[in-house]
This record gives C-alpha cells, structure tokens and sequence, in this order.
C-alpha cells in the first residue's frame, strides 16, 4: 500500500508533461508552417520580381536591338517595303522581340514605330515608342579632301573659327589612330560634335585631352555611322526620289553643242519670284564646256571614282561655261512654271508625305541666274529638292524668300537664318559633286578667252558681269556667295573649284585673295572639298545650321544618318499578366 501511494503521483506528472509537450509540438508545428508559408510566399514573390524584371530587361534590350538594326541599314523605307522588319531574340530566362513600320510622315519627314516585347514566365512588358532619323548639320564621311587617286590632304579647324551647326565625322580606320579631326589651335564648335571613333587608342591613349576645351557643347564618342559612303544607300533614295518625281520634272539631258572641249550635258535652273509666286525657269539640253587640269597635283577638283565604293577619286571636268540651243525657247527646252507645279507626295504602304516640290536630272544641274529673264531671279519661294546623277554647280547666290506665296512675310532672325516658321526651302543632292563654279574661267587662255558660240547655240552668262566696260563673259560672283540650302554631296565634297594650287587655276575673286561664303543649312559630304586658302585663293566660310530641317520641311527623305532618336513624348510602357 505504501509502494502505490509512492507511485500515484509520479503516473499523474507523466501524464501532464506528455500534454504539454503534445501542445507545445503544435505550437511548434503550427509554428512551423507558419515559416513555411512565409518562406513559399517569399520565394514565388521573388520569383515573381525575377520575371518582371527579366521580362523588363527582354524589352529593353529587344528596343536597343531594333534601334540598331535600324541604323545598319542603307535606307530603311526600302527595307521596310521589301517585307517585314522584326526579329526574335532568345535568353536564358526571357525571350524578346520588336517590329518596325512605318507610322507617319511629319510633313517630309518619315515617323516610324517601334514595338518591342519581352516575356519571361507569365510576365509580358511592353515597349511602345516612335522614332525618326537624327538629322545632321555638317555630317563628313571623312574629314579629309582628296589630292589624288588615293591620297587625302588633313582639312584643318584652325583659331578665329566658328562653326555654328553639330559636327559628325565617321571613323577612319587610320594605323596608326590618331584623331579624326584635325585641329590647329583653338577653334570654337558651338554646337555638339560627334566622332564615330573612340576617344582613346587600343593602348589606351587619349587621342583628344589637349584639345577638350574646343567643344563647348560636347563631344560624343563612338557614335554610329553616316551612311553618305553607303553607294547602295543613296542610289535607293536617288530611285526613289526619281519614281515619285512628275514625269514632266525628270530629265535627261544631252551635250550636243559641237566644237566645245569636254562636253558635259546639263539642266539649267533659275529660280525667282513674280507676281508674289515662286517660279523656276527650266533649260534643258544644256553643253557644259569642262576643263579639267592635266595632272593631280594641279587642283583641288577631285570627285569619288564609280565603282570604287569611295575608296578611289579622279579628276573631272569642272564648268567653265555653258551654252543652250537657240531655239531652246520655241522647241520646248526653256520653259518657266511655278513652283507648285514640281509638287508630289511621297507615298509608303498608304502613308503619304506633305506635298513639295521635286526635280530629278539624270545628269548635271547648273543652279544660278543667267541674268537673262529681266528680274530678280536666284530666290527660292516654296519647297523643292534637287536631285542629280551628276555634279550640281551653284552658279549665282542662292536664297530663300523671305515671304510665302500668300504674301506673308517671315523677318529674318538676328543672325541671318530664316524665320523659324518660314515654309520656303531648298535642298540639293548629287551623285556627284556640289561646287560653286567659277563664271571667270573665260578669262583663261586654258580655257577659251572668248566662250565658243556653235551655229545654232547661245552662250549663258552666269554671275555678275564686271563692269559695262567689260566684254558680257568677262564675270565673278558676288562677294559674299550666299547659299542656303540642305546639301547633300555623294560623290565628293562641298567647296568651289578652280581654287589655286601649286599655280595652277584660281578663282577669280572680288577681293585680292579670299571673297566670304556664307552657308545656312546643312552639309553632308563622302570627303571634305576644297572651298579655299586662307590669304591665297577661294573662300573663307562661315556655316550656320538651319534648326528648320529638324521640323521636317525639307522634300524627300534624303538623310543618310545611321542614328535614329525618339520622338519626345512618344515613349510609354505598360506590363500585363498573361493567363496561365
């Protein structure tokens, strides 16, 4: 009896630490998968972030691919009417892809869209965006002029310039690497600057830490590529320009002035304005008389060798003078129209530019006053692009009317450059060359001291005549040379022939050495040319950017830029959750 009394009480405290320890393994269970839940949620919420963000990523990187994609091509609405222009790419979590068409023109000015996708899990992130090709102000294929077949001069920026419009200038691919750009002392670039070169060498060298001070709005590195030596780029934008061109606007013309040396064959352009209206006179089956120097190291007038992909220069015949048919007025050759008559609308899949002016010569265009129509010419009222298969030779100043058709005038800004709303505009693009010409080559004996008129033909004078003392061919152009116009330059560069070298040649100039040339527009050359030698010969140049061109005015999409920005405004996101 005394043993069970002893053990009774042990059997009960069993028995109360077993209940405890039953509810303190629940505490723990629950407890425990409490945790668990805790630890899943966690783990399918970072999940969840890690396809987000791997679909965010896919997108972005499908956006940077189509934006590359896009500069890689010679003329991007050609590819886009060849077919579709998309692409696929594949990563270890995600996947991505982006398409490109065409959305809207922006006047002449082409908008294209841009959709890129990326997936990951049951994550989608959309990009939604619109972009246009970058528009240069003065855009070089190489910074350097051609001396010969092969062989290239440095074209210098040099102290007391000024250059206000952006730079680009391709990559060499010089050994060994130095700059791109060619400076001597402290010249000033007011507006950005863009190299397709590195900053440093492969050794790590900094090719431009003595010369940083120059660009005081910047200078980018390692930037993409002008397409200006792209042959195949331009002859798609040149068909093109040709196919939606009037019919009536599209010559051919033919050299059939005989006796003259070097026969070039040319359309002759006058633009003026009467009656309030711009107008152009037309001449066509013009004889250019050409002179080209006997041996390279005699000029400067050098232009890209065809077939040579640009890699080859040759001379060539530069105008000296020209003559037209003398009937030119009754058989159809010399006409005159107004302005709007040229105009035309690009047109893409249902998608149509502004109308605007076009004229395509299969040819060389002269572009200057002959003096011959009694008025005022050489001013351009309305919209119009040149386009030729061959040189353009500016011939006379070349101005923008300073009102519009409907009598509205547009002030001038305080620096020269048209009123920011002014609708008039200019733009030339040659296969070949664009150089103001020199009008007193007849004065030469190289040449002809008297300009050869051939039974049935009309010699042309062009620029201003001397003085009434003077024979009509005795000529010079006006000092300042005003251009103002979009120039596009294929095969060569932008600059004035006959400039002096070595002896040979020289522009006949109103001052003793160097007249002034005024540029507000934009370049964009395969090479630099030749425009003068300070205190020698030619012109000393002043260049201002026409911030117009950025708006779209301009006929015909004839920029060759490799790089394509956002339009502002026009980029949006969004993210959804696809169904499982």
């Amino acid at each position: 009896m005394k043993g069970y009394r002893t053990t009774k009480p042990v059997i009960r405290q069993r028995g109360s630490a077993l209940i405890v320890a039953v509810v303190l393994l629940l505490i723990l269970s629950i407890f425990s998968i409490g945790v668990l839940k805790s630890a899943e949620g966690a783990h399918v919420q970072a999940v969840q972030q890690k396809r987000q963000t791997a679909a965010l990523a896919a997108a972005e990187a499908a956006y940077e691919r189509a934006m590359f994609a896009m500069s890689q091509q010679p003329d991007l609405l050609s590819a886009l009417a060849a077919g579709t222009f998309e692409e696929t790419l594949s990563f270890p979590d995600s996947q991505g892809s982006y398409s490109v068409s065409l959305a809207t023109f922006l006047q002449a000015k082409p908008i294209f869209e841009i959709t890129a996708i990326g997936r990951s899990g049951i994550y989608e992130k959309t990009i939604h965006t619109y972009v246009v090709q970058a528009i240069n102000g003065w855009a070089m294929g190489k910074c350097k002029a051609p001396v010969g077949g092969s062989s290239f001069i440095d074209v210098v920026f040099a102290t007391g310039e000024v250059v206000d419009l952006p730079v680009e200038i391709n990559k060499e691919n010089d050994s060994p690497d130095v700059r791109d750009i060619k400076i001597q002392g402290y010249p000033v670039f007011l507006r950005p600057v863009y190299m397709g070169e590195s900053r440093y060498t492969a050794g790590g060298l900094d090719k431009y830490v003595s010369v940083m001070n120059c660009f005081k709005s910047g200078i980018y590195f390692d930037q993409p590529m002008l397409r200006i030596t792209d042959n195949s780029g331009l002859d798609s934008k040149i068909q093109r320009f040709r196919d939606t061109t009037d019919a009536r606007f599209r010559f051919t013309p033919v050299a059939d002035a005989p006796v003259l040396k070097l026969p070039q064959p040319a359309v002759h352009l006058e633009f003026f304005v009467e009656n309030g209206l711009g107008k152009v006179c037309i001449t066509n089956n013009c004889t250019v008389r050409g002179f080209m120097q006997s041996k390279d190291s005699y000029t400067y007038d050098f232009r890209v060798k065809p077939k040579s992909d640009g890699e080859e220069f040759e001379r060539y015949p530069i105008y000296a003078y020209h003559v037209r048919r003398s009937n030119a007025d009754t058989n159809g050759d010399r006409f005159i129209v107004d302005l709007p008559q040229t105009y035309v609308s690009q047109e893409f899949g249902g998608v149509s530019s502004a109308p605007a002016g076009q004229i395509f010569v299969d040819g060389n265009v002269i572009i200057g006053s002959g003096r011959t129509l009694g008025q005022q010419t050489d001013v351009i009222q309305g919209q119009i692009t040149i386009v030729a298969t061959g040189n353009i030779w500016i011939a006379d100043s070349l101005t923008i009317s300073d009102q519009d058709d409907s009598g509205r005038i547009y002030p001038r800004q305080a620096n020269g450059l048209p009123h920011p709303e002014n609708p008039n505009v200019l733009g030339l693009i040659a296969k070949g060359v664009i150089k103001i010409v020199d009008p007193g080559m007849t004065e030469y004996s190289y040449v002809d001291t008297t300009p050869k008129e051939p039974a049935g033909f009309t010699y042309v004078p062009i620029g201003n005549r001397e003085s009434a003392a003077k024979p009509i061919h005795v000529r010079l152009l006006p000092n300042p040379t005003v251009v103002e116009a979009a120039v596009t330059v294929g095969g060569g560069g932008w600059g004035a022939e006959n400039v002096r070298r070595n002896n040979y040649g020289g522009r006949k100039t109103v001052n003793a050495y160097n007249d002034q040339l005024i540029l507000r527009g934009s370049i964009t050359e395969a090479v630099r040319g030749v425009v003068g030698v300070v205190g020698q010969d030619g012109y000393l140049k002043s260049y201002y950017w026409d911030e117009r061109l950025l708006t779209g005015i301009l006929p015909g999409n004839i920029w060759l830029k490799g790089k394509y920005v956002p339009v502002p405004g026009a980029w949006t996101e969004t993210q959804t959750a696809l169904a499982q």
